[in-house]
């Protein structure tokens, strides 16, 4: 990362630039470039916002994968024969562990959004505490989920 010129210095002139701090737009002006990840620190906030888009991504494919299984009840015992030989695959195992973390983040991060639109939780402590309960609450709901779907038999290896 570069240091900026001082005020005043001929140096501070953003079109003869060379440090890579300036970028010319289409429009012929010259910008500063953003610093994105060189000045902001990670924290567990952004890793929650992450999470969320993830989540809803991951929750929309799932839906698929959902309908998929239905399409493939209405089609007969050969059909889900089919799809139950797929998603019983490591991959599909995966896709099946992934659907309930994904809700269960999702929800835990919609119930976050809630606490901060009311107003509370917004200082910087509260929110990464609220951060850090939505993640683990979606690790504990999940491990929960399959521990109870492995103690029950209804999964089995």
């Amino acid at each position: 990362m570069s240091i900026s010129p001082l005020p005043g210095d001929a140096s501070n002139d953003p079109a003869e630039d060379q440090t890579g701090r300036f970028v010319r737009q289409p429009n012929g002006r010259v910008r500063p470039l953003s610093p994105h990840l060189q000045v902001w620190r990670w924290h567990v906030t952004m890793l929650a916002s992450i999470l969320v888009r993830v989540s809803g991504g991951a929750l929309a494919v799932g839906a698929l994968f959902v309908v998929a299984w239905l399409a493939a009840l209405a089609f007969g015992p050969d059909a889900y024969a089919t799809f139950a030989a797929w998603m019983g695959s490591p991959l599909g195992l995966l896709v099946w562990l992934g659907l309930p973390a994904a809700l269960a983040y999702h929800f835990a991060g919609g119930v976050r959004h809630l606490i901060w639109d009311a107003g509370e939780g917004l200082s910087p402590r509260s929110a990464n505490l609220l951060s850090t309960l939505s993640i683990v609450f979606a690790v504990v709901v999940t491990l929960a989920f399959w521990a109870g779907l492995f103690m029950t038999g209804r999964v089995v290896l």
